[in-house]
């Protein structure tokens, strides 16, 4: 696994964190939402540093009243299928579990297997789908599957 600093990002942290996002995303957030996310106090903004100190990962969690949920998570493609994403999700499990949240939900791309693949090894299940809820990739309309994994 690659060297990494896991953090949580501030509003210090936007240039950074809007260029990873434009980078490692099909439709990246917009700066004004993740500035948002920055300053909310119900969500946190996990980064990945490598190394040098570079960002190359981030996650965004919510907390809800009894869930929590995984809004956003972006890994630099020259960094993935290195440990980044992993790292980063079992940091916002913990944040999760420690705000006594009983589950953790997440969206994903119907199409995004790797990242299905990460999630059901770290007990997520498959919970429903959303058809047609992500904007045009590659053409068409994608569905969503809806995701979810029991806190202790």
């Amino acid at each position: 696994m690659t060297e990494l600093r896991l953090s949580r990002l501030t509003p210090g942290d936007i240039d950074e964190l809007t260029a990873l996002e434009r980078l490692g995303q099909a439709h990246p957030w917009r700066e004004a939402w993740l500035s948002e996310a920055l300053d909310d106090g119900h969500a946190e903004c996990w980064g990945a540093h490598d190394g040098r100190g570079a960002l190359v990962g981030h996650a965004i969690l919510y907390r809800l009243p009894f869930e929590a949920e995984l809004q956003a998570i972006t890994v630099d493609p020259g960094m993935r299928r290195r440990g980044v994403a992993r790292r980063l999700l079992e940091r916002l499990i913990a944040r999760a579990e420690t705000w006594g949240s009983e589950r953790m939900l997440l969206e994903v791309r119907g199409t995004n297997h790797g990242a299905q693949a990460l999630y059901r090894a770290m007990g997520f299940v498959v919970d429903g789908r959303r058809a047609n809820y992500y904007p045009a990739h590659a053409g068409r309309r994608e569905d969503a599957l809806l995701m979810s994994r029991v806190c202790k």
